[in-house]
């Protein structure tokens, strides 16, 4: 076995979104894998008390941190300013941030359901856009979006939300053939429930818990370290061959729907 393709020495990979929840599990992976990261999240605070954390738990790994929205324009470019004053160049990238404020569809105001579809779809889009001229230079640059199963087909979370995931999806699919030729993979992962801050307060509903766990075939919550280990693999050299894929993190939940 070629060990090598089971590791991300020497890549650089920057993870949106963090210092929590899949984010973070998504960094810790990566770095155990043995790449170097860039983190980027809102809170600095929290986000510096994170990049210690991981640094003690891999002292040989180059972690740094970066306190941006990347749904804003001028955050984004200051993001790839900084790795551009680090003189390194990227190789991987994940587009894990997102946000969601479900209501029904008649309820949103044009600025909720606008900033719903600009944090999920459009700074992905952008953070694509401004990482090509890096990931273009390397042999094994990859692009993983974290998605949702609410692209994929219709849950309780809010029709933007929805439509947010299934053009994240879309644009997966379509940076994946337009890009191959530049060595870029593109890929996505479409988790379900996972026991995140974002998904305690609808799971603190024993009713509702209830109906989750009855539509999933493996009656259990997800936790964030099994997508993160979905999103390692996609960049690992291993999975030279995938691209343009979406793997379902959902304890096999889209096989019924909900």
């Amino acid at each position: 076995m070629n060990a090598a393709r089971w590791r991300l020495d020497g890549q650089l990979a920057l993870v949106t979104g963090a210092s929590r929840g899949i984010g973070l599990a998504t960094a810790r992976e990566l770095a155990g894998l043995g790449a170097d990261i860039v983190l980027v999240a809102r809170d600095e605070a929290h986000l510096e008390q994170v990049r210690d954390e991981l640094a003690e738990e891999f002292p040989r790994n180059s972690l740094r941190a970066f306190a941006a929205d990347v749904g804003e324009h001028e955050q984004r470019l200051e993001v790839f300013d900084f790795i551009a004053d680090l003189g390194l160049e990227l190789s991987l990238l994940i587009n894990n941030v997102g946000m969601n404020t479900p209501k029904p569809t008649l309820d949103y105001s044009a600025s909720e359901y606008r900033r719903i579809i600009d944090t999920n779809v459009f700074s992905a889009f952008e953070m694509c856009r401004l990482a090509h001229p890096q990931l273009v230079q390397h042999a094994n640059a990859g692009i993983v979006n974290v998605g949702s199963v609410s692209g994929l087909t219709s849950v309780r979370t809010g029709s933007p939300y929805g439509m947010s995931k299934a053009a994240l999806h879309q644009l997966t699919r379509n940076l994946a053939t337009e890009w191959a030729e530049d060595g870029i993979r593109v890929n996505s992962v479409a988790p379900w429930y996972i026991r995140t801050q974002r998904s305690e307060p609808a799971l603190a509903d024993p009713d509702y818990l209830d109906e989750v766990l009855e539509r999933t075939p493996m009656k259990r919550i997800g936790e964030p370290e099994e997508v993160a280990a979905a999103i390692a693999f996609l960049c690992l050299p291993a999975a030279s061959y995938i691209s343009g894929e979406c793997i379902a993190v959902d304890g096999g939940f889209l096989r019924y729907g909900f």
